[in-house]
C-alpha cells in the first residue's frame, strides 16, 4: 500500500474519519427537497447525496444500517467485502472492485435499505476509495450503528464475523 498515495486522496478529496470507521467527504448534495418524504424518515430529505468513501489497511465500515437504499461505486485500490445480515435472507457477501481484475468483483453494489452492512479491503495491506450515493439523501439521523450483541443474538451463526468487525475499529 503506497501511504503517499493515501495521504494524497485524504488531502484531496478533503477525506475525514466517519464515525463507522474509514474517511469520507461528501461529494455532493442535491439542492431540491423532497417536502414529504416517507414516513420512515424524520423531516424533509434532499433528493440525492453522494460521498467518496476511503478505507486503508487496518480499517473497516462497522456494521450499520440506513433507511434508504445505497448505491456503491468502485474508484480505485483494493476490491472490498461488503458483508450484508438480512433478517429476511441472511448473510451475504458482495465483492465491490474492478471486475476486469477481480473476477469476483462488481463494478456497483446495492446495499438495500434497512439491512445490517459492514465493509473491508479485501486486499488486507492495500486501500480502497469508492462512492456511496443514497437517494432519498442521507442524513445521519437516517444511520444506525450496530450494537455488537443485539446483532449477534440476531445473527448468532455470524458472530465471530460480527465481532471482528465490531472490535477491530
Amino acid at each position: 500500500m503506497s501511504l503517499a498515495r493515501v495521504d494524497s486522496l485524504v488531502k484531496k478529496l478533503d477525506l475525514k474519519p466517519h464515525p463507522e470507521g474509514g474517511y469520507f467527504s461528501e461529494y455532493y448534495r442535491s439542492k431540491e427537497v423532497l417536502k414529504c418524504p416517507p414516513e420512515r424518515f424524520h423531516g424533509e430529505h434532499v433528493f440525492k447525496t453522494s460521498i467518496y468513501y476511503l478505507l486503508q489497511q487496518g480499517n473497516v465500515s462497522m456494521f450499520h444500517r440506513l433507511k434508504q437504499d445505497e448505491l456503491w461505486h468502485h474508484y480505485t485500490g483494493s476490491s472490498v467485502v461488503i458483508h450484508i445480515l438480512d433478517p429476511e435472507y441472511g448473510y451475504q457477501q458482495l465483492i465491490l472492485g474492478c471486475a476486469l481484475e477481480d473476477c469476483q468483483a462488481e463494478y456497483q453494489i446495492l446495499v438495500e435499505q434497512n439491512v445490517w452492512f459492514a465493509a473491508e479491503v479485501k486486499d488486507k495491506s492495500h486501500f480502497s476509495l469508492v462512492g456511496c450515493t443514497t437517494s432519498p439523501g442521507f442524513d445521519f439521523s437516517d444511520w444506525e450503528l450496530a450494537n455488537t450483541e443485539h446483532l449477534a443474538r440476531e445473527f448468532p451463526e455470524q458472530e465471530a464475523l460480527i465481532s471482528r468487525i465490531m472490535l477491530s475499529t
